[in-house]
Order: C-alpha cells, then sequence, then structure tokens
C-alpha cells in the first residue's frame, strides 16, 4: 500500500507551496510572489515523528477566469480526492477572500480530514489575525508560517495524527526515467498514456509544465517512476524566472532519473533545440530512449527509416539509443516505450566480468593495433570496470596522452558488440600504469 497522502489546497499565492517546501525539507516547489505560478501537482515525501508520508502541493483555485484555471481546479479536485487528509491554506495576513470561501464550499463535500493552515503569522501579535477564519466552519485555525516555520511543528502533529496506518511502498528497485524534451512536443501527453491517467496538465501550449513531477507506477510486474520534466530551452533563451527556475528543475530530474526519454516531434521534424535538449542528459551521462511522438502528425509520404536515418545522422553521439515511433494521442508505439527503458536501465548496470573485458581489449588491440599519437603508441596492460550508471572502465596503459580519440570509440565499440549496451553511454578512462 501507498505511503499516505497529504494535499495542500488553496486559493492562489496564500503559500502552499513555501509550506510544501517547509514541510519536504528543500525546494522542490517553485515559490514566487505571482499567483499562478504551480500548476499540476508536485509531490514531495516528508516525515515527522518517524512517520513517513508524501504531500502534493497544487495550483491555486480562484473564481476569476485566469490562465490554466480549469486545468488548476480539476488538478486540485484529483489531489483532493487522492489524499488521506487535506491542509486548506488561507493568508493570514489579508483575511478570508471570496476565494477562500470558494475552496471551503468544495471542501464542504468532502469526506476527508480537513485542517485549516492559517499562513503567515509571522509574530505574536498576528496571531488574533487567525480568528476571523473560523467564519469559514472548517474547524479550529491552525496558525503558522511557512517562511520561518513558526507553527509547522504543530501543524505536521496534527497531520501525523489524523494519517491512516499504511504500509510504506518499496521502490528501491524502481526504475527512475525522466521524459525530456523541448516544449510542446508532447511529454505531458506521453506521461499520461504510459500512466493510464491525466496525471498532469496537458493543453496546447509551449511551457505548459514548469514544475518536475514524480509518480511511481508499475507495469508487467516491474516499478518504475515516472518524471515528467518542464520542457527544457537552449541556455542563452531562458529569459523569464519561472522559467529558469522550471529549467533547473528538469535538469535536477534528470540527475534523479537513470533514463532520459528524449521526446521529439515529428510534426515539426528534427530542429538544433533537440540537440541541446539532448546535450543535458548527456551530460549526465543518463540512459536514453529516443521517442519520436506525433507520429500520426508527420508530414504525408515520410518514412521511419528515412526520418530514422536522418535522426541519428544528426544524433551521431547517441547512436546506441533505442528510436521508437509512438503517437501520445492514439496510444500507438507507446507499448514499446517502457521496455525500452527497462533495456536501457539494465545496459546502464550491465557489469562485465574482468577476464572477459581483458580478453576483449587484448583481441582488439591484436586486430586493430594502435595508432601514432602524440609521439608515441598506446598500450593498453590491463582494463578493469570500475563502476556502473554508465558503465565506467579503466585502461591501465603506458601513457593516456598515447590515447587517440578515434580508438577510444574503436574500444567502445568492440565492447558493444561483446556485450548488449543499448541505450546507455560508456565511459573509458585511461590511467598510466604505475
Amino acid at each position: 500500500m501507498p505511503l499516505g497522502l497529504v494535499a495542500l489546497v488553496g486559493a492562489p499565492n496564500v503559500g502552499k507551496s513555501t509550506l510544501f517546501n517547509r514541510m519536504v525539507g528543500q525546494r522542490l516547489s517553485i515559490v514566487e510572489d505571482t499567483p499562478g505560478i504551480t500548476r499540476d501537482r508536485l509531490y514531495g515525501n516528508a516525515e515527522w515523528l518517524t512517520r513517513k508520508f508524501r504531500i502534493v502541493d497544487t495550483g491555486g483555485i480562484e473564481i476569476q477566469k485566469a490562465p490554466f484555471q480549469e486545468e488548476i481546479r480539476a488538478q486540485a479536485l484529483i489531489a483532493m480526492e487522492e489524499a488521506d487528509v487535506i491542509v486548506f491554506v488561507v493568508d493570514g495576513r489579508i483575511g478570508v477572500t471570496a476565494d477562500d470561501m470558494s475552496v471551503a464550499k468544495i471542501l464542504y463535500q468532502s469526506e476527508k480530514p480537513v485542517l485549516l493552515a492559517v499562513n503567515k503569522i509571522d509574530n505574536v501579535e498576528s496571531l488574533v489575525d487567525a480568528t476571523e477564519f473560523y467564519s469559514l466552519g472548517l474547524g479550529d485555525p491552525l496558525p503558522c508560517s511557512g517562511a520561518h516555520g513558526i507553527g509547522v511543528g504543530d501543524l505536521l502533529d496534527r497531520i501525523v495524527s489524523l494519517l491512516p496506518e499504511k504500509e510504506e511502498v518499496d521502490l528501491s528497485q524502481a526504475i527512475p526515467f525522466s521524459i525530456i524534451g523541448r516544449p510542446n512536443v508532447g511529454k505531458s501527453s506521453l506521461t499520461n498514456r504510459l500512466l493510464g491517467e491525466d496525471r498532469v496538465i496537458v493543453k496546447d501550449l509551449a511551457g505548459t509544465t514548469r514544475d518536475s513531477i514524480d509518480t511511481p507506477f508499475t507495469a508487467d510486474g516491474e516499478n518504475y517512476v515516472a518524471i515528467d520534466t518542464a520542457g527544457l530551452v537552449k541556455r542563452g533563451r531562458i529569459y523569464e524566472a519561472v522559467d529558469k527556475y522550471a529549467a533547473l528543475r528538469a535538469l535536477a530530474a534528470i540527475d534523479r532519473s537513470k533514463v532520459a526519454i528524449l521526446v521529439v516531434d515529428a510534426s515539426t521534424g528534427i530542429i538544433d533545440q533537440d540537440r541541446h535538449v539532448c546535450g543535458y542528459a548527456l551530460d549526465a551521462k543518463k540512459g536514453i530512449v529516443v521517442v519520436v511522438n506525433k507520429w500520426d502528425l508527420a508530414p504525408k509520404g515520410t518514412q521511419q527509416q528515412d526520418f530514422e536515418a536522418d535522426l541519428r545522422k544528426r544524433f551521431k553521439f547517441i547512436d546506441y539509443a533505442r528510436v521508437i515511433f509512438v503517437s501520445a494521442k492514439t496510444g500507438r508505439g507507446v507499448e514499446k516505450i517502457l521496455p525500452a527503458v527497462k533495456e536501457a536501465y539494465e545496459s546502464c548496470a550491465r557489469r562485465v566480468p574482468t577476464s572477459v573485458m581483458n580478453q576483449i581489449i587484448q583481441d582488439a588491440q591484436a586486430m586493430n593495433p594502435t595508432p601514432e599519437f602524440n609521439h608515441g603508441r598506446l598500450k593498453i596492460t590491463y582494463a578493469s570496470q570500475v563502476s556502473t550508471f554508465p558503465p565506467t572502465f579503466v585502461m591501465f596503459c603506458n601513457n593516456p596522452e598515447y590515447a587517440h580519440f578515434s580508438y577510444t570509440r574503436y574500444l567502445e565499440n568492440q565492447l558493444r558488440a561483446s556485450f548488449n549496451f543499448a541505450g546507455t553511454p560508456l565511459h573509458i578512462i585511461y590511467r598510466q600504469k604505475q
């Protein structure tokens, strides 16, 4: 059974994300003094009094018509339906608002325990402001300050007391993968198709997803954690502060994952920006699966083999990656993605026996002697794999400066020909034998 889940709901700009970050102990949720920053449901893990549980931060619900408001409201309602305890966050500085009343009416219909957290009560003098919220009819207001941590311990005490007893799911063996790509290539639609539910907001507008969302799930007996990320753009084109936060969050999501699914758009074709996005995963040395989405919208007459040939020509540096053609909208080809992710994960974790590896390297040198480079010839006397994720090999040699990049590529190809390293980069290091 899953951990207990706590949902933070409320009007925009009342400090839900600040309170969320305080509870999970790190800056997972984007915090900025602008209403509507949090759009999707963002999950985090928390622990209080030895009790572990999950917290979900939601977008603010407001009456007035605003961009994404319908989707934000739907996401908040889903979070409340999933939650074991609901924390209704209000702003103690401005008092009860029409938006607060609107949220309260929704909560009246919920059968879940509801705690009323009056946020931004930063000092003793402000405590009297919390009493105004009795008018919402949701029990005793709990004054707190997400920014300063005041009263958060008392709020957590109440949360823990209301959480049902549940067994923790062991996800230590799960395969975490991130879904990356430039904006509007269909990452969120693909995530929803893989999960079989509308877990994240999907809208035909670039830049909809700003936070990274971790979702554990099981498919065909295998545990996975899907990390949907904000659309990445070239570093020099990040203007908005919020978009900068989203890019940093996406990079952190790539770091947390073991495999990155690079999504490209078949309807627009491959562009330089796709290469820049791929560079983030390459820099982090993650396993990679390339998913060509929107294949149903590809220009008429486009053949898969031609598209893949062009893709591999442009992405020579990831010729080891599987390429899968799908349509998140229709579901065509999506069933091939998770097996490819699992294969890439297993490749990243693969270990080569030292004796076998040394035989491969010696045979490689015999078949193709090293070229002269930097006034000398490389001679590898011993090889050993030192780590995984990615598989990393140390070549003990006479002089690392004699190693030409083309010969390193040759050795990598020999290793790939002997073992299935599909989907993972290989890292070869030269060290001078003492």
